[in-house]
């Protein structure tokens, strides 16, 4: 098992893990370092437990507030996944629109000139028939 050395508010510690896992310690360290150096900055200097107390709380409060929004992320992509399922299944049928191919103005006015043309047609073939009285 590895021994790895980590720095954290500038005093130096011997810390055994897995084999492989000494990169995750150095960046886990690293983040305990930078929040115990905010405390250093604010307070000053304080023992080495109360300092890691400190920091370790620190790094756990901010751990919370990613997991509430992780979680907040999570429940809205839910929502977001059902919708769209069920916009996937939801089955749209056409409106269907019926127009009529010829407006019954149009075939009214046709009508009209029908009947015009069937009468002229009559009085055509009375004169040709020789008994048109007009």
């Amino acid at each position: 098992m590895p021994e790895v050395i980590i720095t954290i508010g500038g005093r130096q510690f011997e810390v055994a893990c897995q084999e492989g896992e000494d990169a995750y310690l150095h960046s886990a360290a690293k983040m305990l370092d930078d929040e115990a150096k905010v405390l250093s900055d604010q307070v000053g200097r304080m023992p080495e437990a109360r300092m890691l107390l400190m920091a370790g709380l620190m790094l756990a409060d901010k751990t919370a507030s990613v997991e509430d929004r992780v979680a907040e992320i999570q429940a809205k992509l839910a929502e977001r996944e059902a919708e769209l399922e069920g916009l996937r299944n939801q089955v749209i049928e056409p409106e269907r629109i019926e127009v009529p191919v010829v407006p019954q103005s149009v075939t009214d006015t046709l009508a009209e000139l029908a009947a015009r043309a069937e009468s002229l047609a009559e009085e055509v073939q009375e004169r040709l028939d020789g008994t048109y009285e007009g």
